[in-house]
């Protein structure tokens, strides 16, 4: 602070309100007698505690007027201070400041005023804000941020916790005097369980209504700190609760928002929601499952109102369940019954409304969808449980006549054979709707009754509430009730409440067409209604029912129906609350006899009446029976089912019908369904068609209609119709026995049956918005077809194994009409079995067919379900044999259940008297159990048929059948199809309520075989010796020796966590070491799994015992792991017997990677010794693509036994050979398309075997098992988490990506400049130059040739003129100089060179320079050379961190003294072992001895043998950083030899290659390769280094590599020039061209490496990686992309005129013409003739670009220009980053403490200087300065530091959008846009407009109806790019 200057804090709290009110400071004077001398000022003011989202506006008044004020404000939201800097208040004088948010957000506003006539004036006068918006649904009127309740007295226990809530009295209560303010509150809050609390809102000074509804909560509370899963905070000012997920940080409710109110009649309290998912509120109508967030307000009052949107009607249900953005759930129940609504915002937040009660939430938590329903029943109460019968189909109609219409309809159904099990009557049956009567009509109903009873069919009648008072006639049901006082009264009075409804008046007609009004008016009697509550309305109730039973009609079950309406909906309110119902003044009595208010019970009356029916009707059964009911509260589920109410016959009735049975499912009521082909209006044939095949999936499956419309029952239309229904409803009958089990699951457990795609599948949020699906339990999904017309649906399947339901089985034939029960008998194996093969694709949508007679119903792979033979009725159905499909998911595993009992007996689970059966598929056994034996079916029920989808096999299986463990006789027969996968067993007799196991194997076959003994020279004695297994075959490639199927390790010690897990791995002793001492095994291993993220997991292998050499490459990890268990994509598991670990992706459940050791399941010959460890992987598909640095013939894997090795090695390229790299990573596809990609961080000498099991072995001599896999799921995603892994690939500078020249054998510097000067003249674009070892003396490093002493000069020339030079070093530095060479001395004296093991003696080498003074001929061989005349040289240890800082120093002394170079390219020397050639040559030609000693940094000692393969990665840090030291910008190191991560610091070339035709599409291989490694900088030798090339050959090599990013021409001594001025000028002219071509795309080009450097995304990129839905294009190896967007397709064949270029599905335009090729999908063999390159733009992208100049620099100066090329939508995007090209940013930073000098990753604020770390890419390291004083230095590149340009473009709708991300470079520099072109427009284009800057102006289109190419050309005016703002164009129509 400046001295003179005082700050000021405040807190805002109560204790401050003297001086803070409303966002408002006064600073008074209390006592002035003392003035400072000082002129003290209050210059800072810092307030806390301040709410709100955007910086507010500070005012300064002083004497009621405003004062000018040069202060400066900021806010933060996390802290919320407000911090106000450069203020001038004088001490000693008065002030007022004011604060105001400068814009509450729209979405932050929370209604003040909800009714539709709010002004301003209404809105102020409740202490409201006024704000006028025109966004609909946004409130005019909005609570300011303090309106509430404030906190006192919190008083918290172990079980939960206690606050006193104090009404801000400042503001008014609006509603004051008819419903006064409750200034005192008591919260109370219970943690019941760990997983549900309790938060009560209620007056503690007086009783207020509370609803009698009781809940199941503990006596005490039953949880504990630890594992509570929430945790609640109680924030203030205003009040709030927060509660808050433990296990993520979600905060899933906080109440801290404005407006909570509570008064007598109206409370109100919000809360903001974590995610717009919400499901629940109910009974309205919407047109999502998904509740809309956009200010949407929904009535809660029970009301007989038809289903219509936003009306509520039947039931009443304060009840919602939210999905968190991480697919965790929770549930919220609000207990109160009073009117309410409730108001969804897209804050998204929630708003309660009630017009009574009290506040008493429930709340559980999950945390996945299901356990919020099984939570929430626990609280509520269980489902019911039905009868059998009451899941098969039922019939009603509103309008009988009599008896014989019934019947008729019965007769029709039965010969028909339709299955049909429950008969209805509405209200017609009785006398005038009498309730206990039967109407004349109808009086040998009973008799019809008994007779389908006896034929196994039930009855069910309905039921009303209303009781006339006005009969003529005796009517002992009304006698009785006053006897008893059972009716509604008026308040404090015996005086019964009258109402209308029906019946009518006794001997009274009218016209039934007339209005309910007029009905009412002239003809219906006063009714009495019953007042449930009362425990004598509950006896007399019951007792009539029994009595109606006994005496009258013998039904099964009861149809209850209410009359309501609803206050609180949003129409209607002027009609009042007692139309059809009570009068809210009313009054009823509870069981104890306390006195309520109609008003307050209203929306309980269905809930009271249903308990009482539904006893009486088990008493007057003696059965179970069903109750269905329509007005429903939570609870009911207990008691009833419930149907949807009177709907329409509409289309939109049938998607809506299936979100409110999913809703009901939430509500805990499984028991439900609509009326089928609806109730009100005339059906259609189709439309009814449709629903009877949904409605037939509907829990409660009731077709049902009303009086005068047309009879939609199955036997009304034709027999077609018949057919359809007979089919779907046979399948409903056939699944019953899985139904009735997910049916007592439901009232056991409380899971749901209607069950919503998100309860499965939560992790896959495409499930959150699906509500035209539904599932039945976990396993079958049903996709209806709900539009008319409609002949296929677009389901949406999610991620799992799926299998189609259907067969081509005739189903119709077997119920034709002559049907006799030996057809069914015989033909019963037939029926409706699933499909053969399971679905080729998951987690997308997909078009399926759906002809009038089909549903779409599919199995999930991982259930078993049992079914049964169907017949005409559920009882018939019931003698019926049963079956089993097994449906194996991914893992080849099922399981499934099966519940059973007589399907009547009351409360059967209850007493014991059930069967429970438990099934389960594993490891091709199935294992039949019975965990429950307490029923015995009489029916000697047998499972006959079992059908197993997914078999996997090559031989037809063999099926065993054992009892007890033992093998018993069956009859069996057995049919295995291959083709299809389908495993079907008939004729077995398994007896119901009896264990089995089945089990089913094929042989061994040879893709099984895992090679025990991988050398060549296996015999069988030496095979058998190591334990293994031996057997000739004559199949090249299948091991003789193989191992046995428990060679391995076992497991114990497995210790689960959320992060991970642990366990001890033991070796099977009993097997051989085959290695002895030379290797002694590790008997005892640690396998760690870390869950990084949820996209990558790291499984790591070692010696708990020993400490044995690990990699120390760096990666990037958290430091503790961030993943969550609903998000991560993988799941984990251990096996054993041998151990293996099993990772599969959650979504599809596709395993990625077994390590096992077992047939089938596990994989054999898991070996961990000293000196050779061995483990193998299945895999989930043929197409693997990594493991580098090897030449191979195609990009992807061949997986036919072959074997690779990796050991870095000076190895030109050659099949086979492993040479440069080392990189043990791949990426391998899944048959569905998805990817993932593995890193074994291991650095030993290593080799891979590929088998076609399909399967994958590691060998390596030492180290550990250190495995990274990472998820995709997309090969583009593989490659971002990959580099995430290990680090980005470097930023090339701009002129990097120009055209680059070299020559190994430039005799002096004149040479290389007349190249220079050719190059100019041809005016060939070009911007590097390099010098191969020549321009060194004797090529020792950091010296300078004699023939080349005017280097110097010539590099300051061409730099000069824009152009660039790299030079070459080598790590090996002479020992034998006879003059002096700092170099080597300062390196002896720092210590840095490799040396012996415990020794301070450097191991030499001999590769070069030369010994001086010596000379020989060049063209001898590499062994002469060294023994003739190579120098001893000394190779730097670069882990040591004196190396580094001696390296550094040398290449900056150099670049100051010697040579202004630009970039470094280094090379290195090196040769492999464990290659499968060579081996004799040892490892220590060409490099250095394997018993070397290195250091790492922190003086740890390691073997060269460890770290031989990370030489050029250490190299590569230490040069990056000196080359930048150096230079002062940003450079390129260009490496041969890397590591995974080496792409952070150097770009890459494919090494010395040969000047061969198939060098060309292998060096594509090798670009898309070094892609997948995470290095985007590279490219081969064009025209290759060895040999002579040819003119053709070069002119084909220089347009392919053209397209390298890394582009440079490159040849040995010895064989002919190749640059481009070498040939003729035909040849300049090809590579004029094509390079042209890449320096105009180079703006492009540069985006892209800006992607790969910030995101890890691909630049060469191969296209698999965008269309990897096309299995084509996942063997496409002679083409790629650049990016998403540019494909190439070069000739890569000696005499090729054309290429047979495949063309992927998009629309794709010829680069060079600019018009669409209109081929997608297919090869097309394309023209090329030699001057030509075919390149194509993808449709949907825009490619900046700029005029080509013949070096970068020079390209920069001209206009940009931008290419759209529009997709068949007319649709297109891009991007575009720019800076200059160069910038390297250096920050020093003081007394840092230092412990290595090595360079790491800064990702923090180091010592107040803030420096923004997007993507972690600031480089740090540490330098010394003369006082030995330590400083660390800061490298921030362009983007790092901000200084950068990036915009998108986005076109649709013939207008293209400029969207600037982020400036902070044009402006500074200008870049003009000049040129717009944009193809593929369809109509004339008639105008264009450009709007630049905020103006709009005309521009002149040039548009070619013939190419359908629109220009547009902008160089007439300076357009700037960055100010471009659109451009639009008009075509015709």
């Amino acid at each position: 602070m400046e001295t003179g200057v005082r700050s000021y804090k405040i807190v805002t709290d109560n204790i401050v309100r003297e001086i803070f009110f409303q966002n408002i400071l006064n600073i008074s004077i209390a006592h002035q007698g003392y003035f400072d001398p000082n002129n003290l000022k209050f210059g800072e003011i810092k307030i806390l505690g301040v709410i709100t989202n955007t910086t507010p506006t500070v005012v300064v008044h002083q004497n009621g007027a405003d004062v000018p004020s040069s202060h400066n404000t900021t806010y933060n939201v996390s802290s919320q201070v407000l911090h106000i800097t450069g203020l001038q208040l004088v001490l000693g004088q008065e002030y007022t400041l004011r604060w105001e948010p400068e814009s509450i957000q729209d979405t932050e506003k929370f209604n003040c005023h909800p009714y539709p006539e709010p002004t301003q004036s209404t809105c102020e006068a409740r202490g409201c804000m006024w704000k006028v918006v025109y966004t609909p649904g946004v409130p005019h009127c909005y609570y300011p941020s303090k309106y509430g309740y404030s906190v006192s007295n919190i008083q918290i226990t172990a079980g939960g916790l206690t606050a006193d809530l104090h009404r801000d009295t400042d503001f008014p209560n609006p509603y004051d005097p008819r419903s006064p303010a409750v200034d005192l509150l008591r919260l109370e809050v219970t943690y019941h369980y760990n997983d549900m609390l309790q938060f009560k809102i209620y007056d503690p000074n007086n009783k207020r209504y509370e609803v009698p509804v009781p809940l199941f909560t503990p006596n005490n509370p039953a949880s504990t700190d630890a594992d509570r899963l929430y945790k609640v905070e109680i924030v203030n000012n205003p009040f709030g609760i927060q509660i808050q997920r433990k296990s993520t940080g979600t905060v899933i409710w906080n109440s801290q928002v404005p407006g909570f109110t509570f008064s007598d009649m109206f409370i109100q309290i919000a809360t903001r929601l974590p995610s717009q998912y919400v499901y629940g509120f109910g009974e309205t109508e919407h047109t999502q499952f998904r509740r809309d967030m956009n200010w949407q307000t929904w009535g809660m009052f029970t009301k007989d109102q038809p289903p219509g949107y936003k009306l509520n009607s039947y039931g009443f249900h304060p009840f919602y369940m939210g999905m968190e953005n991480d697919g965790n759930a929770h549930g919220v129940l609000l207990l109160n019954s009073n009117a309410m609504d409730v108001t969804f915002q897209p804050t998204p937040a929630l708003t309660y409304r009630t017009i009574g009660g009290i506040l008493d939430f429930y709340m559980v938590l999950g945390p996945t969808p299901e356990e919020v329903v099984q939570e929430y029943t626990r609280l509520i109460g269980r489902p019911v449980m039905p009868p059998y019968w009451a899941l098969g189909f039922q019939l009603c109609r509103y309008g009988y006549k009599n008896t014989s219409q019934i019947a008729e309809l019965y007769e029709a159904m039965r010969t028909a054979k339709i299955p049909y099990d429950v008969q209805y009557t509405d209200i017609d049956y009785m006398e005038r709707k009498l309730g206990f009567t039967l109407g004349k009509n109808f009086s040998d109903l009973p008799d019809f009754i008994r007779q389908i009873k006896a034929e196994g069919s039930r009855f069910i009648i309905i039921l009303e509430p209303a009781i006339s008072g006005n009969e003529t006639e005796s009517y002992e049901t009304f006698t009785k009730g006053v006897q008893n006082n059972v009716f509604i009264t008026w308040p404090n009075s015996t005086e019964i409440t009258w109402a209308k409804v029906w019946p009518d008046y006794p001997n009274v007609t009218y016209d039934e067409n007339s209005s309910l009004e007029e009905q009412l008016a002239c003809c219906r009697a006063d009714v009495a209604f019953p007042d449930y509550f009362r425990n004598s309305t509950s006896k007399w109730w019951q007792e009539e029912i029994q009595n109606y039973h006994a005496n009258v009609l013998q039904f099964d079950g009861l149809w209850t129906y209410h009359f309501t309406l609803s206050l609180l909906a949003l129409v209607l309110r002027e009609r009042g609350l007692s139309l059809v119902t009570m009068c809210m003044e009313s009054e009823q009595q509870l069981p104890d006899g306390t006195p309520v208010r109609h008003y307050d019970v209203h929306n309980l009356y269905g809930w009271s009446q249903a308990e009482s029916t539904y006893y009486a009707m088990h008493n007057a059964t003696g059965e179970r029976g069903i109750v269905i009911t329509r007005s429903t509260y939570p609870s009911s589920g207990r008691w009833a089912g419930h149907w949807l109410g009177d709907n329409y016959a509409r289309w939109d009735q049938l998607d809506k019908s299936i979100i409110g049975i999913m809703e009901f499912s939430l509500f805990g009521i499984s028991y439900s369904g609509a009326d089928i082909c609806g109730f009100f209006n005339d059906t259609t044939y189709e439309m009814c068609a449709r629903w009877m095949e949904l409605g037939a999936f509907y829990t409660f499956s009731r077709n049902h209609n009303v009086m005068l419309t047309r009879r939609q029952d199955p036997v009304s239309f034709n027999s077609t119709f018949e057919d359809i229904s007979r089919n779907v409803l046979s399948i409903r009958y056939k699944l019953l026995p899985y139904l009735y089990t997910l049916m007592h699951n439901a009232h056991a457990n409380g899971s749901t049956v209607s069950r919503p795609l998100l309860h499965e599948f939560a992790n896959d949020r495409t499930t959150w918005d699906i509500y035209k699906q539904f599932l039945w339990g976990p396993a079958l999904l049903i996709s209806p077809v709900l539009d008319e017309g409609a002949r296929t649906v677009n389901a949406y399947i999610p991620d799992a194994r799926w299998y189609d339901y259907h067969t081509v089985s005739n189903l119709i034939n077997l119920f034709r009409s002559n049907f006799k029960v030996k057809d069914l008998i015989a033909d019963w194996r037939f029926l409706m079995c699933p499909s053969e093969k399971y679905l080729g694709f998951r987690r997308q949508f997909k078009v399926l067919e759906a002809d009038l007679d089909h549903i779409n119903l599919h199995i999930r792979g991982g259930f078993i379900i049992p079914w049964q033979v169907p017949n005409i009725t559920t009882n018939a159905s019931r003698l019926n044999p049963m079956g089993l499909t097994i449906a194996l998911d991914d893992k080849g595993e099922a399981q499934g259940q099966l519940y059973w009992d007589d399907g009547i007996s009351i409360d059967a689970y209850e007493n014991d008297l059930y069967l429970f059966h438990t099934f389960k598929a594993s490891q091709n056994v199935l294992d039949i159990t019975v965990d429950h034996q307490g029923y015995v079916d009489p029916n000697n029920l047998i499972f006959g048929e079992i059908k197993v989808l997914g078999v996997a096999s090559d031989i037809p299986p063999t099926l065993l059948v054992y009892q007890n463990g033992v093998p018993i006789p069956s009859t069996h027969i057995v049919n295995y199809d291959s083709s299809t996968q389908v495993l079907h067993v008939t004729d077995l007799h398994l007896q119901l309520g009896q264990a089995y196991s089945l089990s089913w194997a094929p042989d061994v076959i040879d893709n099984e075989k895992f090679d025990c003994l991988p050398y060549p020279e296996a015999t069988q004695s030496i095979c058998e010796a190591r334990g293994c297994i031996w057997k000739a075959v004559s199949t090249p490639g299948i091991p003789y020796c193989y191992y046995p199927s428990d060679y391995g390790y076992l497991v114990s010690n497995i210790q689960n966590s959320p992060q991970g897990l642990t366990a001890d791995l033991n070796r099977n002793t009993s097997i051989p070491n085959p290695y002895g001492p030379r290797s002694p095994p590790v008997d005892v291993l640690r396998l760690e799994v870390k869950y990084h993220y949820n996209d990558m997991l790291q499984f790591k292998i070692y010696d708990p015992n020993q400490k044995r050499y690990e990699v120390p490459v760096p990666l990037f990890i958290p430091n503790v792991p961030e993943s969550t268990e609903a998000d991560r994509q993988y799941e984990v598991e251990i096996v054993d017997n041998p151990f293996g670990i099993r990772i599969r992706r959650k979504s599809t459940g596709t395993i990625m990677q077994f390590f096992y050791t077992r047939w089938n399941s596990q994989v054999p010959g898991f070996t961990f010794s000293d000196m050779f460890i061995q483990i193998a992987t299945r895999l989930p598909s043929q197409y693997v693509y990594g493991f580098g640095e090897t030449e191979h013939t195609q990009f992807r894997r061949d997986m036919n036994w072959q074997t690779w090795g990796m050991f870095t090695k000076d190895q030109p390229p050659g099949y086979k050979l492993n040479s440069y790299g080392f990189h043990p990573f791949y990426m391998g596809l899944e048959k569905d398309g998805n990817a993932h990609g593995i890193l074994l961080l291991n650095s030993n000498a290593m080799d891979v075997t590929f088998q076609p099991t399909p399967a994958l072995t590691y060998r390596t001599i030492g180290g550990i098992l250190d495995f990274y896999m990472v998820l995709g799921p997309t090969p583009e995603e593989v490659v971002q988490e990959y580099t995430r892994l290990i680090g980005r690939p470097v930023m090339p500078p701009y002129w990097a990506l120009g055209f680059q020249l070299c020559r190994y054998g430039y005799k002096n510097t004149s040479e290389v400049a007349d190249l220079y000067e050719a190059m100019r003249t041809a005016q060939i674009p070009y911007d590097v130059q390099y010098t191969d070892i020549d321009y060194m003396e004797r090529k020792l490093d950091f010296t300078l040739s004699k023939s080349f002493s005017d280097l110097p000069a010539f590099v300051r020339q061409i730099k000069s003129e824009g152009s660039r030079f790299i030079i070459i070093l080598d790590p090996a530095i002479s020992g034998n100089e006879t003059e002096s060479y700092e170099t080597f001395t300062k390196g002896v004296q720092n210590n840095v060179f490799i040396t012996w093991p415990n020794s301070t003696d450097i191991l030499w080498a001999k590769v070069w320079p030369d010994y001086p003074n010596v000379t020989y001929d060049e063209n001898s061989s590499l062994e002469e050379q060294l023994e003739c005349c190579r120098a001893d040289v000394a190779f730097p240890d670069f882990f040591r961190t004196s190396t580094s800082e001696w390296w550094q120093e040398e290449i900056q002394n150099y670049h100051a003294s010697v040579l202004q170079f630009d970039g470094l390219w280094t090379y290195y020397l090196t040769l492999s072992v464990l290659a499968l050639v060579l081996r004799e040559r040892g490892l220590s030609l060409v490099t250095a001895c394997m018993e070397s000693e290195q250091q790492l940094p922190d003086g740890t000692p390691v073997r060269h043998y460890d770290v031989h393969n990370l030489y050029g990665w250490s190299q590569a840090q230490s040069t990056y950083y000196g080359m930048r030291n150096a230079t002062g910008e940003r450079g390129i190191i260009i490496t041969r030899s890397t590591y995974p991560s080496s792409g952070r610091w150097a770009g890459h070339w494919l090494g010395d290659n040969y000047a061969r035709w198939d060098q060309l599409e292998k060096s594509v291989i090798g670009i898309m390769e070094f892609s997948l490694f995470g290095i985007s900088y590279s490219g081969a030798d064009i025209c290759g280094f060895f040999n002579d090339t040819t003119y053709e050959m070069c002119a084909r090599w220089m347009q392919l590599g053209a397209f390298y990013t890394f582009s440079r021409n490159h040849n040995v001594m010895g064989t002919r020039r190749q640059d481009p001025v070498a040939f003729d000028s035909a040849f300049e002219d090809i590579s004029r061209n094509v390079l042209n071509i890449r320096y105009r795309l180079l703006p492009y080009l540069y985006t892209l490496m800006h992607n790969a450097h910030v995101d890890g995304s691909t630049v060469a990129r191969p296209l698999l990686h965008e269309f990897v839905n096309e299995k084509a294009t996942w063997d496409i190896y002679k083409q790629f992309l650049w990016g998403p967007a540019l494909m190439i397709s070069p000739v890569l064949d000696e005499g090729a005129v054309t290429v047979n270029a495949y063309i992927p599905d998009a629309r794709w335009y010829d680069y060079h013409t600019g018009t669409d090729i209109k081929v997608r999908k297919q090869f097309k063999l394309l023209e090329a003739p030699l001057q030509h390159i075919n390149l194509h733009i993808r449709g949907g992208y825009i490619i900046p670009w700029q005029i080509p100049g013949i070096t970068t620099n020079a390209s920069r100066q001209n206009p940009m220009g931008l290419t759209v090329a529009l997709d068949d939508n007319g649709v297109a995007q891009g991007q575009l980053y720019w800076d200059d090209g160069i910038s390297i940013v250096e920050n020093f930073v003081k007394s840092v403490p230092a412990p290595t000098a090595k360079p790491w990753l800064c990702l923090g604020i180091l010592d107040s200087l803030v420096l923004l770390l997007t993507y972690a890419k600031i480089l740090a390291y540490y330098l010394e300065d003369k006082s030995k004083k330590k400083y660390m230095v800061l490298f921030a590149d362009a983007y790092e530091n901000r200084n950068y340009y990036f915009s998108r473009f986005q076109v649709s709708e013939n207008t293209l959008n400029v969207s600037v991300i982020h400036n902070n470079y044009l402006g500074i520099v200008d870049l003009r846009i000049g040129y717009l072109h944009i193809w593929g427009i369809t109509a004339h284009v008639t105008s264009v407009t450009v709007t630049y800057d905020g103006t709009t102006e005309a521009a002149i289109p040039q548009y070619d109806p013939t190419t359908q190419i629109l220009q547009v050309d902008l160089t007439g005016k300076v357009y700037l790019l960055y100010k471009l703002n659109q451009v639009k164009w008009v075509t015709t129509a």
